[in-house]
């Protein structure tokens, strides 16, 4: 697809905005529609066309149109904040969705049903969040341009990969796209790609590295793999370990992968995803992979400026610091706060929101006069003379923990993910990476949520000897006590659409007896200070 085409007279737009024989609802500019389409070039036409209406589109996943086992509950919430006055789906999709709201089902949520009855439904065959990107920031980053060639898997109504849509535009580069499922089921096809098109930039997940390694097939495929070409491997979804990255490059450098391109990065929807990146063109190596500085296991994602230096400022017009969380104040270089950002990239805010909106988005520092920030929800640490920025975790999965001996009197926090991190390298064999949820289960033990590679063929002693393990190994490395192991089926842990694990969600199933469990081990101990274990449960 070529931008002419997307400039083409607007029979699109005209098509949305003019009233339709039989229909009384014509849309008109400024008006929300949401977008169920898959991954593709029909849906990044149907974007397009959107914003040449003048009207608000929200691409998102299409649930299964059956509407089992609450799938709907994303669609609903979207629909909720966001009141759209009509949904564009492909035929075959609106036929299935009148299925359900005109069946029978006893369990059909009527409130579900009476919003999908609201919308004007719209088929992509008729046809054939309010924000403003700052793709500039992100293009001079990265050093797109024309001769650039862009290769993504990720989906349109992914933040990111909208994102890389707008900078293929405003770089004038070339972008070759296919469908996160595709890669999912073949993720050499990411190495092929790159190979064949001679791509110069790819943004994917960090778990994308070590899927490829175990599963990029390199010597099985028809086709030579070449990464030569290679000048930007972006990295999302921070934190961003080290050890998988160097794993990754140890394995593709022999195929031409240059290490300098790795470029782990920053970003989030409410900055119109783009915030930074630790990567530099032209640099020295000391400023490149593998030599970048390491902080517990972490590779950073931004190079701020010299506190008496504005003019080293990694972006223009942006400004990023760390926070006490109580006192809103910036905290001294070596210590960890949450991350505040204040640029031109700052969304509005919350749509149908407006407390947490003024909460999240028009933050200001206590002691002194400043900008507005947003404050982003994620924890970090800024390292070194470079003043590297370390993006830790969220806030919100932070596990305070009381010691368990009378010595310590304070309690301590820990980072969900170096637990969970533990207890996936003391079984890679078993268990899913990027698979395993970890949460307070009480003041002094958390409880672990693992999902198994596969069940099938694990005896009891095996199953136990798993959960014993897990428990062993997150003591040993983190010393915090696990009082729960449960390990569940392949696709019980609950993820966003950009893969990012939702503890809170793992925890709210856990408790209501909506997972898959395999074999469910509680921990104790009795009078005596002896250790004690015992089944819960298993299927």
């Amino acid at each position: 697809m070529q931008l002419r085409k997307m400039n083409q007279p607007r029979k699109f737009s005209h098509q949305l905005l003019e009233p339709q024989e039989g229909v009384f609802l014509p849309l008109h500019e400024g008006d929300t529609v949401i977008i169920l389409c898959p991954p593709g070039l029909e849906l990044i036409e149907i974007i397009f066309g959107c914003q040449r209406a003048g009207l608000v589109s929200i691409p998102m996943l299409p649930p299964d149109p059956s509407f089992a086992q609450e799938s709907h509950h994303h669609l609903t919430r979207v629909l909720s904040q966001t009141k759209p006055k009509a949904a564009i789906a492909t035929r075959g999709y609106i036929t299935r969705v009148n299925h359900y709201i005109y069946s029978n089902s006893a369990n059909r949520d009527e409130k579900f049903v009476a919003m999908l009855q609201n919308l004007r439904w719209v088929s992509t065959e008729e046809i054939g969040t309010e924000t403003a990107h700052n793709v500039r920031a992100a293009r001079k980053a990265y050093d797109l341009h024309p001769n650039s060639m862009i290769t993504s898997w990720l989906p349109q109504y992914h933040d990111c990969g909208l994102m890389f849509l707008l900078l293929t535009i405003v770089s004038g580069a070339t972008c070759v796209l296919t469908s996160p499922t595709s890669f999912l089921k073949r993720p050499r096809l990411w190495l092929e790609l790159i190979t064949d098109f001679r791509a110069t930039c790819t943004p994917v997940p960090s778990f994308t590295l070590p899927l490829v390694v175990r599963r990029g097939g390199v010597n099985k495929g028809t086709s030579p793999i070449n990464l030569a070409s290679m000048k930007n491997l972006i990295m999302i979804n921070e934190p961003i370990y080290r050890a998988p990255v160097e794993e990754f490059v140890n394995a593709f450098v022999p195929f031409g992968l240059n290490p300098s391109s790795i470029s782990p990065s920053y970003g989030l929807a409410e900055n119109c995803t783009f915030v930074s990146t630790a990567w530099r063109a032209a640099t020295n190596d000391s400023a490149t992979f593998p030599n970048i500085p390491t902080h517990n296991k972490l590779l950073p994602s931004a190079r701020l400026a010299s506190t008496n230096d504005d003019s080293s400022s990694e972006e223009e017009d942006m400004q990023i610091v760390v926070v006490n969380e109580e006192t809103l104040a910036p905290v001294q270089d070596g210590t960890e706060g949450e991350i505040w950002v204040s640029s031109p990239s700052n969304a509005s805010g919350y749509l149908g929101y407006p407390s947490l909106t003024r909460e999240t988005f028009h933050a200001r520092l206590s002691n002194k006069g400043s900008n507005c920030f947003l404050r982003t929800g994620d924890r970090g640490i800024v390292k070194g003379e470079e003043r590297l920025l370390y993006v830790t975790g969220r806030c919100s999965d932070i596990i305070t923990i009381t010691p368990p001996n009378a010595i310590e009197t304070s309690s301590r926090a820990h980072h969900a993910h170096y637990l969970e991190t533990s207890a996936y390298d003391a079984f890679p064999q078993f268990l899913r990476g990027g698979c395993i949820a970890v949460f307070e289960r009480d003041s002094r033990k958390v409880a672990v949520v693992a999902e198994l590679q596969r069940s099938e063929g694990l005896n009891r002693d095996v199953l136990r000897g798993l959960c014993e393990g897990i428990r062993d190994a997150i003591w040993n490395r983190e010393k915090v006590e696990v009082g729960l192991v449960v390990l569940v089926k392949n696709g019980s842990v609950p993820k966003t659409t950009s893969g990012k694990l939702q503890r809170w969600l793992a925890k709210a199933r856990l408790v209501g007896g909506k997972m898959n469990v395999v074999m469910e081990m509680e921990f104790g101990v009795d009078d005596n200070g002896k250790s004690l274990s015992s089944f819960m449960g298993s299927s």
